[in-house]
């Protein structure tokens, strides 16, 4: 589900998420998600060279793709029938150039980072997206907005009732009925804050790296790494099989899609745990673009 067409615009556009921890980045060619990528947080001078940007191809290199995607773009796709990532390459960056893209770019902000935010309005072509702009209702002031534009994008493209599990720094279970009426939803930390909580907030619990865990560690561990992946792990999983246990109760047609930096590390997890439930979810890591794209294009 990378690549997706809303609306018929003909302009090159940067969107950007702006997360509790990362800069997440799509590139549309008019109402095309093209591709997607991350960057750490960027210091002010990078924004000023982004704005003198004229092509693709001027991108400072803290902002453009990843290195060795320099010159190809690159589009992740997932589905629930496996949950291997399938890499798709399609024409050279080059290419893109004779588009003629605006200058400097058009961007279009999304932001849980009320810091980042003021720093990203200094870019002279910017359009910050805010929750009262999504068609969702009931919703309250604090709902953080790329919970909001992920649960638009992914009911928009599979329809409501829909309940957004989001696996990123935080881990978010948010949704809305058939009549776009916010439901409700649920916040905890996410897979890595609570192993980095373990770590810094004790005297002698070790740091986990999420990314060294390929499988599921045995329940009853007999070592201390394997003994807090252990609690970490099957009770967050636990959890998540419970929210989707009792969305299910109140909505049983009610769809689920998944998103978020450990969304397909949990979703492996539940596949083994849980085939039942896995086999019902949707892995779309770009629902808050499809969210954004949803927006420009309404009327």
């Amino acid at each position: 589900m990378g690549n997706r067409e809303v609306g018929k615009t003909d302009n090159i556009w940067l969107a950007l998420e702006i997360g509790n921890s990362r800069l997440h980045w799509a590139l549309f060619i008019g109402a095309k998600l093209d591709c997607t990528w991350d960057t750490d947080y960027l210091p002010e001078s990078v924004i000023q060279q982004l704005a003198q940007s004229h092509t693709l191809a001027d991108l400072p290199p803290e902002i453009s793709f990843p290195p060795i995607y320099r010159n190809k773009i690159f589009t992740k796709q997932e589905n629930t029938e496996n949950s291997e990532e399938k890499e798709e390459y399609a024409s050279p960056l080059s290419s893109l150039s004779s588009l003629s893209p605006s200058s400097p770019l058009p961007l279009t902000i999304a932001s849980v980072v009320p810091s980042q935010t003021a720093l990203w309005q200094t870019y002279p072509h910017v359009r910050v997206i805010t929750l009262e702009q999504i068609p969702l209702k009931n919703i309250y002031p604090t709902l953080g907005i790329d919970r909001a534009l992920a649960l638009w994008g992914a009911g928009k493209t599979w329809g409501f009732p829909m309940l957004v599990i989001d696996a990123g720094t935080a881990l978010t279970f948010t949704s809305a009925d058939a009549n776009h009426c916010l439901v409700g939803g649920a916040i905890l930390p996410g897979l890595g804050l609570q192993f980095a909580t373990l770590g810094q907030k004790t005297g002698q619990l070790p740091q986990i790296d999420t990314e060294s865990i390929a499988s599921l560690p045995p329940r009853f561990a007999l070592n201390t790494p394997e003994a807090i992946q252990s609690g970490v792990i099957y009770t967050l999983l636990a959890g998540i099989k419970d929210f989707i246990e009792a969305w299910w109760q109140l909505y049983p047609e009610g769809k689920i899609t998944i998103k978020g930096g450990d969304r397909t590390l949990l979703f492996n997890y539940l596949q083994v745990l849980y085939p039942a439930i896995a086999s019902c979810l949707t892995v779309e890591p770009n629902l808050t673009f499809w969210g954004i794209a949803e927006i420009l294009a309404a009327p």
